[in-house]
């Protein structure tokens, strides 16, 4: 995959995040928010859309190959690179059932459904 990874105190702060607010711009130049699960595998964070491919900041993030975060009070802008790679996202399945599967059984179900893994997305630095 291109791009340098985040920094590691950017990882640390998405690995500690439960939830991050993805921004994107909406069509009338407005920005849209949404909450959404990171998790960090492999020394890199990652992203997918609950709603599978039709989850509109994906498909936005997607078509623009960034994305804005909001952890907390930390803005963060990444790079997004789709992640195909079946051990990669078999590693990211893991990273999710660990850090929410107790949590949130059946949402973490839902993120690592076939559908929904098939929109990974690895955040890079911009």
């Amino acid at each position: 995959m291109a791009g340098s990874p985040l920094d590691s105190s950017t990882l640390d702060l998405l690995d500690d995040a439960i939830e991050v607010d993805a921004r994107t711009p909406r069509r009338d130049g407005s920005i849209s928010s949404r909450p959404i699960w990171v998790v960090v595998a492999d020394g890199d964070a990652y992203v997918r859309s609950y709603r599978g491919p039709g989850g509109a900041w994906y498909r936005h993030a997607k078509d623009d190959g960034r994305l804005t975060l909001v952890a907390g009070q930390t803005e963060i802008e990444a790079a997004v690179e789709p992640a195909t790679d079946d051990d990669v996202n078999r590693r990211v399945s893991d990273a999710y059932r660990e850090k929410y599967g107790e949590r949130s059984p059946g949402s973490t179900e839902t993120m690592v459904d076939p559908e929904v893994s098939a929109t990974t997305l690895r955040l890079a630095a911009p």
